[in-house]
């Protein structure tokens, strides 16, 4: 297929106008301040003139305001890169499964799983598989575990992933009691991007961030 030149010649010249503009306001702000520098040097009190460390001073900080320009639009655009590179580091993961906070149960070929992250050890953890309305079905112990995450299974003959069945995880350190942080297997149907920040559309938790995410599977 051939190169539509015209529309690169636009391309061209509406980056050419952008950096002519910015040039135009670079040069406007240096005569600005220099005007005031000029008018601070004629009304100054000849009797304690300027010393030469406060004219450097100031002088350097029209050097400084430009630099801090520049910083800014280098740093812009370093982010829309950044973003760019991430959605296309994002689009790999749709159709994978990630795990994600969440208490939806996992299941498949008759294992029910779920997983969960205890922020200290804990000398007892008890899982509940609870109905779509919150009936408790069945409850199991895990025993004693460290801290970090921890994935469980739960055999089941009649429940599938239609079932709704969710879970809760509690754990205690002798008299003390916890609650872990919940987390769920889930697949990645579609990546978007929101300003700087990279979100994963998911089958059964939505939106969410990709800095949600736990693990990849």
């Amino acid at each position: 297929m051939a190169i539509d030149f015209t529309t690169l010649n636009k391309t061209s010249g509406t980056g050419t106008s952008g950096t002519s503009t910015t040039t135009a306001d670079e040069a406007g702000s240096e005569d600005r301040f220099l005007k005031l520098l000029v008018t601070q040097l004629q009304n100054q009190d000849p009797l304690k003139p300027m010393d030469n460390a406060e004219l450097t001073s100031q002088i350097a900080q029209i050097n400084t305001v430009k630099g801090i320009n520049k910083l800014n639009s280098s740093v812009e655009g370093l982010s829309g890169q950044f973003t760019q590179m991430q959605a296309l580091q994002g689009a790999a993961l749709v159709g994978r499964d990630v795990v994600v906070p969440g208490n939806v149960l996992d299941i498949a070929e008759g294992v029910g799983q779920g997983g969960f992250e205890l922020a200290g050890a804990a000398d007892a953890v008890q899982v509940e598989v609870l109905s779509p309305a919150g009936a408790v079905v069945d409850t199991f112990g895990l025993g004693a575990l460290g801290s970090g995450m921890h994935s469980f299974d739960w055999p089941t003959t009649t429940a599938t992933n239609d079932s709704g069945l969710r879970f809760r995880v509690t754990a205690s350190n002798g008299t003390v009691k916890s609650t872990p942080t919940l987390l769920m297997r889930d697949r990645v149907n579609a990546v978007t991007t929101s300003g700087n920040t990279l979100n994963l559309e998911l089958q059964n938790s939505g939106s969410v961030p990709y800095s949600s995410v736990k693990a990849l599977n």
